[in-house]
C-alpha cells in the first residue's frame, strides 16, 4: 500500500517545517459548515484535514467526508474513534492505537475491526501512538475509552510510552489533551518526548491561541492540531493566527 501522506509529512519536516492540521468533528457540522471550514482553514496555511470524534452519533460521515474532498485540495485524514469511523473517501487513516491506557480494547480490538475496512478502501494507514494527557477535566475520549490519561506532572512516563511505541513500530506520537481540555499538553512533557524518540509529535488539544501554539512549538511539537476553536466566534481569525505562527517559527 502507498504511503503517500506520510512520505509528505516526513518531507515537509525533515525541510525544517512544522505543520497544521485542523480537526472537523461531523457531529458539529453541517455538510455545508464543514466545507466552509475546510476552504477557510486551506486559505489559513493549513496544511491537512482531520475527520474523526470519540463519540460520532452522525450518520452522514460517508458524505461529510466527500464534501470535504470537493471543497479543498487538502489531504483527509481520519482521526476514528473505533472502528466504525472508516471511509472510502479518505486519503489516510491514523491507525491508532491507545497506548497511554490500558483497555485492550483500544489497543488492539478496534484495529482488528477496522483494518478489513481499511485495506478493502485502499486508505493509507499510518500507525500512530495516540497518548492522552491529563487535561483538568475528564474529556470525552477518556470516559468512551475508559482509560486513565497520564498524569501532567509526570512527563517521564509520556516519554517512556513514546519509545516503547517508536520501538514497536509506530510512525507518529500523538500527544492529545482531549477535546474541550482545560489545559492543553505541558511544554515540560512534549520535551521530554521528544528527546526521547526520533519519529515526529502531534500535540492537540487546548491550543486556542498564537501564544500556546508557540510554546508547542518550542518545547518540540512538529504538527499541531486544532478543533474546538472552530466553535468560537472569532475562530477563523484564531486559526489564521496559528497558521502564521507555524508558518513563521524558525527552523
Amino acid at each position: 500500500m502507498e504511503q503517500d501522506i506520510y512520505d509528505s509529512i516526513q518531507r515537509s519536516l525533515s525541510q525544517g517545517r512544522r505543520l497544521y492540521w485542523v480537526l472537523l468533528d461531523p457531529d458539529d457540522f453541517s455538510l455545508e459548515q464543514g466545507a466552509e471550514v475546510v476552504r477557510e482553514a486551506e486559505a489559513c496555511g493549513a496544511d491537512a484535514i482531520l475527520v474523526g470524534g470519540s463519540l460520532m452519533h452522525t450518520d452522514h460521515l460517508d458524505i461529510f467526508v466527500a464534501a470535504l474532498k470537493d471543497a479543498c485540495k487538502l489531504p483527509i485524514i481520519l482521526f476514528p474513534g473505533d472502528a466504525t469511523q472508516i471511509t472510502r473517501h479518505a486519503d489516510a487513516v491514523l491507525f491508532l492505537s491507545l497506548m497511554s491506557g490500558r483497555n485492550p480494547n483500544f489497543l488492539i480490538g478496534e484495529q482488528v475491526k477496522g483494518a478489513p475496512h481499511i485495506k478493502r478502501h485502499n486508505i493509507e494507514p499510518i500507525p500512530t501512538a495516540y497518548l492522552l494527557i491529563e487535561s483538568g477535566t475528564v474529556t470525552s475520549v477518556e470516559f468512551m475509552s475508559n482509560t486513565r490519561p497520564i498524569p501532567r506532572e509526570k512527563p517521564g512516563i509520556a516519554a517512556l510510552h513514546g519509545l516503547a511505541a517508536q520501538y514497536m513500530g509506530q510512525k507518529l506520537i500523538y500527544l492529545e489533551a482531549g477535546s474541550g481540555a482545560k489545559e492543553s499538553v505541558p511544554a515540560k512533557m512534549i520535551g521530554a518526548v521528544k528527546s526521547q524518540v526520533e519519529i515526529p509529535v502531534i500535540v492537540g488539544g487546548g491550543i486556542r491561541d498564537a501564544q500556546t501554539c508557540a510554546e508547542k512549538l518550542a518545547a518540540g511539537a512538529d504538527i499541531i492540531v486544532t478543533g474546538n476553536l472552530l466553535r468560537l466566534d472569532d475562530g477563523i481569525e484564531r486559526m489564521k493566527a496559528i497558521a502564521a505562527t507555524i508558518r513563521s517559527f524558525p527552523q
